[in-house]
């Protein structure tokens, strides 16, 4: 197992609001237990994420909001990220959905929460199928931005799954990753 990477300082620009464009200030913070329930209509919304049930995105809120993170704008949640560091390997954050509301895409919302929640991990992980490129981007932004590699491989074949048509899971994971310096 790698040793941990020193925490990285937050992203100052998690609570900042956009400059010159006229938005509301967005917030980038561990989520609260009952916005498990915002989560989820984001996640049904999307109409691209698989819809865990409604008691998943509430214990996550509840039980992992150290890695987990929601975008809030005046008040109401916007985007969501759910996280997990990996028991074998506790410095890896693995990434499990991330979601942002179709009126707030533009802002990098995304990657203000990838950054934020992997604030202090020595490796970031996630699954994505082939035809997620929104995805593919945003962890491949995140990697070019730390100059960190990216790795891919095939985590779960779509045989794999009892559910008939789902795709290939392919991994994509992120590291060594370095310090942030603000």
């Amino acid at each position: 197992m790698p040793p941990a990477t020193p925490a990285a300082p937050r992203v100052p620009s998690a609570a900042a609001p956009d400059t010159g464009s006229g938005h509301p200030p967005v917030t980038v913070r561990a989520p609260e237990p009952a916005e498990g329930a915002d989560m989820w209509r984001l996640a049904r919304d999307s109409g691209a994420l698989d819809l865990n049930t409604s008691y998943a995105y509430l214990l996550l809120a509840r039980d992992f909001a150290r890695t987990c993170r929601v975008a809030v704008v005046d008040g109401e949640v916007v985007g969501f990220l759910l996280g997990y560091r990996r028991p074998e390997e506790p410095s890896t954050l693995f990434v499990w959905q991330v979601a942002v509301d179709p009126a707030q895409r533009g802002r990098r919302l995304a990657a203000r929460l990838l950054a934020d929640a992997a604030a202090g991990a020595g490796f970031v992980e996630a699954s994505i199928t082939a035809d997620n490129t929104a995805s593919q981007r945003l962890f491949e932004s995140f990697a070019a931005e730390r100059g960190a590699p990216l790795v891919r491989s095939e985590l779960f074949a779509a045989a794999d799954f009892p559910d008939a048509g789902h795709e290939t899971e392919g991994l994509v994971r992120i590291g060594p990753l370095e310090p942030i310096e603000s």
